[in-house]
């Protein structure tokens, strides 16, 4: 078994801006102010197919690191929640399980945003 990689320090706060947005996309459906929710949801599922299927974030950390906004040396690039749902569930799902789980889950977060938004009563 391999070792795991270490981060270094532009890596932990790639990866901890990436955790925290994940957080806020699970959690901010029931948060005062989800107006702003319910349009940053769609607007980041959309970014994902105008970016050749990879988010900003981790261009943003290739660009830092490379010069260039696509390095084929950043693992993961593209493939970042993939990547967490095998490190720590220990599931290697495919591409198409991942689209499929996140789209679901993301849809579903968002559900409730608009309830919470539109002022219906939300668990």
């Amino acid at each position: 078994m391999s070792q795991p990689t270490k981060r270094d320090a532009i890596g932990t706060a790639f990866l901890a801006l990436h955790v925290a947005i994940l957080v806020y996309i699970l959690t901010g459906w029931a948060l005062p102010g989800v107006g702003f929710y319910v349009i940053a949801v769609p607007l980041m599922v959309l970014h994902w197919p105008l970016n050749r299927n990879s988010c900003v974030l981790n261009n943003l950390e290739s660009l830092i690191r490379s010069g260039r906004w696509r390095d084929p040396a950043n693992q993961e690039e593209g493939a970042w929640l993939r990547m967490l749902i095998k490190s720590s569930l220990r599931l290697d799902l495919t591409d198409r399980q991942v689209n499929l789980l996140s789209h679901a889950v993301l849809l579903l977060v968002w559900g409730l945003g608009i309830l919470h938004w539109r002022g219906w009563p939300t668990p």
